[in-house]
């Protein structure tokens, strides 16, 4: 089975469907024909299609070929991976206590 996005005017993902692997090759034009139009960009549970497997918000880079997720919180950024880092490193520790992201304080908090 294939996976196709489908775009808003904004290239932000509105839906994921599944398509039998017989149309793949020429899934895009299938999904707009069968769907009667938008714009369809394939995506992949294992990632190596586009980045990462396109989800509900996330927005399509046209430039990078890639789907990018929404921003966690405005104090974050992408970094050259178009990750979203968080502006202090996570403090955990294997073994260690949990934290959780605090966007009103923009630090780590323990998790008790």
């Amino acid at each position: 089975m294939s996976h196709f996005a489908e775009l808003d005017e904004n290239n932000v993902v509105m839906r994921v469907v599944v398509i039998a692997d017989e149309y793949e090759d020429d899934g895009e034009n299938w999904c707009n024909n069968f769907f009667s139009g938008g714009t369809w960009k394939q995506t992949s549970y294992n990632n190596n299609i586009r980045k990462q497997f396109a989800g509900i918000g996330d927005t399509y880079d046209a430039a990078k070929d890639k789907f990018i997720s929404p921003q966690p919180y405005a104090s974050w950024s992408l970094d050259s991976n178009d990750d979203w880092q968080p502006p202090a490193a996570n403090p955990y520790k294997d073994g260690g206590p949990y934290f959780v992201w605090n966007e009103n304080n923009t630090a780590w908090e323990e998790v008790e």
